[in-house]
Order: structure tokens, then sequence, then C-alpha cells
């Protein structure tokens, strides 16, 4: 008897594999974040200390260096939100680490979990985080004086290109907690790249009022392509300056190869991190 249901068993749980990991990983990964809302508070109220302090104390100062006529509220208002995805994605390889060290994340290998699936359902429930929070400070930003001069459309565009920016820093954070398997480790790798790649980018202040060293560096950096992707959505213009793309006209100038670059780099670092969870799982069969 056992024998005959077994099959028709293993076909249903197959068959559902996938979206039922999905979900199952998605929930666990929400629970957690409910469990500990200190994590979910601080990684909003940095932006918004951010926000406050930069535009009330150097938005005078910032804002004569801009040239352009527009409030430094409004120019500081996209970078904000990539902000707030490089935080949420960097607390991301934390939270990995944290099932690591309690034994969590073993016992999950050695289940019939589709890998990909654990790791999406993770970077899913990771993605609400960010949506919720860029939504926050977004309607924070217009309080303080930021115009949207596409509107609600291009509200919701921002927060797409957030969605877009951060999967590669998540990817690159769960790579690292996996290589490290170290709390102090990956915090400390996650900082290490976080603030001072902001300040070397177009998040603050425009690329062509910095040092020639710091051009050459923004030019590399994956935030300021982020950055300038919400800031031209925010602004409805193009606001490139590390390429000189003219190909496509006005706006598209900078969201092409804005988009371009970020979603090869979320290909390329996502297939690392799904790799490093298949080798890990390798190694805990073994």
């Amino acid at each position: 008897m056992s024998t005959e249901t077994r099959p028709d068993r293993e076909v249903s749980r197959t068959s559902n594999s996938f979206l039922g990991d999905v979900w199952t990983n998605f929930m666990r990964w929400n629970i957690n974040a409910i469990r500990n809302p200190f994590v979910v508070v601080s990684s909003l109220l940095q932006p918004i200390i951010f926000l406050v302090l930069f535009t009330q104390v150097f938005g005078n100062i910032a804002g004569g260096a801009l040239q352009t006529g527009v409030s430094y509220e409004t120019y500081l208002l996209p970078a904000i939100a990539v902000q707030i995805a490089l935080i949420v994605a960097s607390s991301s390889g934390i939270g990995l680490v944290d099932d690591i060290e309690s034994g969590v994340f073993q016992k999950t290998l050695v289940t019939p979990m589709n890998r990909a699936a654990v790791f999406l359902g993770k970077t899913l429930s990771e993605l609400v985080r960010i949506v919720v929070q860029v939504t926050i400070i977004l309607v924070l930003g217009v309080v303080l004086g930021a115009e949207v001069a596409t509107g609600v459309p291009g509200a919701l565009a921002i927060i797409g290109i957030a969605i877009l920016f951060s999967l590669w820093f998540l990817a690159f954070s769960n790579t690292v907690a996996l290589i490290t398997r170290d709390q102090e480790s990956t915090i400390i790798a996650a900082n290490m790249l976080q603030l001072p790649l902001l300040f070397v980018s177009s998040a603050f202040l425009p690329v062509s009022q910095m040092q020639p060293w710091i051009q050459t560096v923004a030019t590399y950096n994956p935030i300021t392509y982020g950055v300038d992707a919400a800031r031209a959505i925010m602004l409805n213009k193009d606001v490139m300056e590390v390429l000189d793309v003219t190909a496509f006209g006005g706006i598209w100038n900078t969201l092409v190869p804005s988009l371009a670059i970020l979603i090869v780099l979320d290909v390329i670092l996502g297939a690392v991190a799904i790799y490093m969870i298949n080798r890990a799982s390798s190694a805990s069969v073994q």
C-alpha cells in the first residue's frame, strides 16, 4: 500500500516544489523581520537622517553646486532611495550568517528544497522591505519639498529602479556570508563598500564638481548608475555625466545604459550567489 502511494506523493511534491519552496522561504524571512523590528527600523532610520541632515544642514551649500535650478531636496531624494536599497541588501548577508550560526541554514540544505527557490524566497522578502521603505522616504522627501517631475508613475519607476539596483548587492552580501560564515566579517565587508561607494558616486553632488580621481571611480561605481537612473526619472531629463551617450535621446540616454549595467550585474552576481548555495549544499551533504 505504501509503495503505491509514495510515487503519487513524490509527483505532487515535485510538481509544486519550486513555487512552494519560494513561498516557504519568503514567509520565513518575513516572519523573522517582524520578530526583529530593530533591523527594519534601523535600516530606514539612517537614510532618513541622511535626507534630513543633508537637506537641512548642507542644502544651501550643496544646492549652490548644482547650478541647475533644482532644489537639493529634489536632487538628493533619488540617492536616498538607492541608499535604502543598499542598506537592506547589505543586511541580507548578515541574516544569512545568523541562519548559519544557528544551524538553520544547514538544516535547509539537507532538505529537498530547490536551491534557487531558497535564494529567491529570501530575496523577495527583502524586496518587500525595500518597496515599503522607499515609498516612505519618497513621501517624506515630498513633504520636505522635493518634486517628482514625472508624478506618481515616476515614483513607482524609482521604486522599481531601487529593486533592480538592490539585486546585485543582495547577491554579493549573501556570497560574502557564505564565504566567511562570520557575522563580523560580513558586516565589515558590507560597510567597507557601502558608505565609500556612496560618496564616490553621483549620489550627493554632480560628478563634474568632484576631483578627477573621484570622477574616474564614479564611472566604474554601480551606485552611480542606480542613482542616475532614479534621478533621471525624478527630473525627467538626461543626467548622466560619467558616460557620453546620445543615441537614445532625452531621459533614455541615462536610463538605457544605467539599466543595462545594473541588469548585467544582477545576472552575474545572482548566478554566483546561487552557485555558492549549491556548493554549500554539496559540502553539507558530503
